[in-house]
């Protein structure tokens, strides 16, 4: 096992760029997939939900499985860096397909979108899971680690900033009156940049800690040895709920916009406040951590948030300027709060290796990163549920007092619930500074006797 590196400036943007690139299609799905299938694609809200629920499902073979094959590739260039060479460039072709509507029937619109979907959810998969998983090799410094998340999520809201600021403009700007062509052509330039950005970071990072142990495993142990981590189960369970919550707010924040405060003029603004406000608040991630650790922020964080959601509801329509402070707030603590639980994910491969004998870091990061999914499919299949249960149509010129009361349910009471959630859940962590230190200490001292 390596010594504790401090990390470049250099390289700690090189490791955010992967999460910018990944997140060009990940905050798409987020901010624009949903307005895109229902007003543009041409679904039902009822049939979005499904599609995001029943797609995700794969992902529970999917990831586990991807976090073992990278955990046992061995290339000149480390374990996990090539894969951002490698599948750059399907994913980014990818997007481009599923933001494309074909002339087909309504039976031929499910199941284009189907398989668009779900191939992209898959390319992700192979791409985001080395990435998160490079981010346990680069340092085994815990405050390092939050250091380089704090980066990576700066760079990854940016991308959130570039889809929200710029994604309806240049879909009017490139596809005129036709959205259909809009949507195409402005994934096509967002995909160019991910796969700058996935050179980037493979280019501008290296691996370097390697495991006491170089034994491998079956498929059925290296499971077991993950379960065995109980930190990680902590770990696992605080990205379901966190992006339960997340996915209801970001994906009907544009319904909220345009239906509750009637103002899809300012679609844009909107969006890109909250992203700006991420954009900030992960930049002070390490700040906070290096004075209160990681459980009181990351415990503070979410009182903030889930304070302000019930502030959120309880604005007027009318009062633009404070639903943009709001929701500027919400964010800049939702985004403070990503790069101390990655850096919490880091921190249990290292217990785990302790407790078990055996690290897995690629499956430690898939395993969570399939509960991160399985919370955004469950957030994507609510807001779908929700919207058809009040009787939103996307085609319609009004809605009716039901769908813009539940469409501000889940920007505001709902996601409030699950951040609040967390709290308990957290308290439940028990790796801080201390003891990460004494577990990087210990794990030195085997591999020297080693």
């Amino acid at each position: 096992m390596s010594n504790n590196t401090r990390l470049t400036p250099l390289e700690k943007i090189g490791y955010g760029l992967g999460d910018f690139a990944s997140n060009v299609g990940f905050q798409s799905i987020l901010i624009l997939l949903p307005v895109f299938y229902t007003d543009t694609f041409g679904l039902s809200p009822a049939v979005m939900g499904t599609l995001f629920l029943v797609v995700r499902a794969l992902d529970a073979i999917i990831d586990p499985a991807m976090g073992i094959i990278a955990d046992h590739t061995n290339t000149r260039w480390g374990k996990y860096r090539p894969y951002l060479l490698w599948f750059s460039v399907p994913f980014a072709l990818t997007m481009v397909l599923t933001y494309t509507t074909p002339s087909f029937g309504p039976t031929g619109k499910i199941v284009y979108a189907s398989i668009t979907y779900g191939l992209l959810m898959v390319l992700y998969t192979m791409v985001n899971i080395p990435y998160c998983a490079l981010g346990g090799v680069i340092t085994a410094d815990s405050q390092e680690r939050v250091s380089a998340n704090s980066y990576r999520f700066f760079l990854a809201t940016s991308a959130g900033v570039l889809i929200a600021a710029l994604g309806p403009g240049m879909v009017k700007t490139l596809g005129g009156d036709d959205p259909k062509v809009g949507y195409t052509w402005t994934m096509a330039a967002f995909g160019v940049l991910a796969v700058i950005a996935f050179i980037a970071c493979f280019a501008l990072t290296r691996e370097r800690v390697t495991q006491v142990s170089d034994e491998k495993g079956t498929l059925g142990q290296e499971i077991t040895t993950l379960l065995r981590n109980d930190q990680w189960v902590i770990i696992a369970a605080l990205f379901f709920v966190l992006l339960i919550g997340i996915v209801l707010r970001a994906g009907s924040a544009a319904y909220y916009i345009k239906w509750f405060a009637a103002r899809p003029d300012l679609t844009a603004a909107f969006l890109t406040t909250g992203t700006v406000a991420q954009m900030i608040g992960a930049s002070t991630a390490s700040w906070f951590t290096a004075r209160f650790d990681k459980v009181p922020s990351y415990i503070l964080s979410q009182i903030i948030v889930g304070a302000g959601s019930i502030a959120l509801y309880f604005t007027p329509a009318g009062n633009i300027a404070l639903i943009m402070a709001l929701y500027a707030l919400i964010n800049f603590f939702v985004q403070l709060g990503a790069p101390i639980l990655f850096a919490m994910a880091a921190d249990t491969v290292e217990y785990g290796e302790l407790k078990t004998g055996r690290r897995v870091t690629g499956l430690v990061f898939s395993g969570a990163l399939l509960m991160l999914k399985l919370g955004v499919a469950v957030g994507g299949w609510l807001i779908g549920l929700i919207l058809a249960g009040s009787g939103y149509s996307g085609q319609a010129e009004t809605q009716t007092p039901e769908a813009i009361k539940a469409i501000l349910l889940s920007v505001t009471l709902l996601p409030a619930v699950a951040h609040l959630l967390l709290i308990p859940i957290v308290s439940l962590y028990k790796l801080n500074r201390k003891r990460c230190s004494e577990i990087r200490q210990q794990l030195d001292a085997k591999a020297t006797a080693g």
